[in-house]
């Protein structure tokens, strides 16, 4: 890869930049395409971009900025009435706030835990008389169906946790 950069004459970085560049400005020739005269609707055409991103790059999904931020960016984006400036405001809040969604360590854990957990379940389940139907559910349904409900149940409980320390 260096030397590819090397026979150009740069140092890569450039490229980044224009990629970057790029992907903006892309994003931005559609979002401008949208009428935007209300905070709702800038609203709404932010949270399209982020869905957009998050479709086009299977794996990796990016967090949506709060909504506070979008209001200051809105704010800002409505004050400047020259399309250079709007432009340049909205490449630096994208690059700014296009971040990674990451996984923290109870997701993880329980990622692990879970199918073990569920054939644990399913095989003391089938011993008991009353749970007597759990025989016909094969375990290729019922492990990750058990995993998946078990990631959800995490997901919710932190973002509940969350709110209540942070209030909107």
């Amino acid at each position: 890869m260096g030397m590819i950069m090397s026979y150009m004459g740069g140092s890569g970085e450039g490229i980044a930049s224009q990629t970057l560049d790029l992907v903006s400005g892309a994003l931005y020739d559609q979002f401008m395409k949208k009428e935007v005269k209300d905070f709702e609707t800038f609203h709404t055409a932010i949270l399209d971009i982020f869905n957009t991103i998050n479709m086009a790059l299977p794996g990796k999904h990016y967090d949506v900025p709060s909504h506070k931020e979008i209001e200051v960016f809105f704010r800002d984006w409505n004050k400047t009435s020259e399309e250079d400036k709007k432009k340049n405001i909205f490449i630096d809040f994208m690059i700014k706030n296009v971040n990674i969604s990451k996984v923290d360590d109870s997701m993880m854990i329980t990622g692990i835990v879970a199918p073990p957990a569920a054939m644990v379940a399913k095989r003391t389940g089938q011993s008991v008389p009353q749970l007597s139907v759990m025989k016909a559910i094969p375990d290729v349904i019922f492990v990750p169906t058990a995993t998946i409900l078990a990631l959800i149940a995490v997901k919710v409980t932190k973002r509940m946790s969350l709110k209540k320390l942070n209030p909107i």
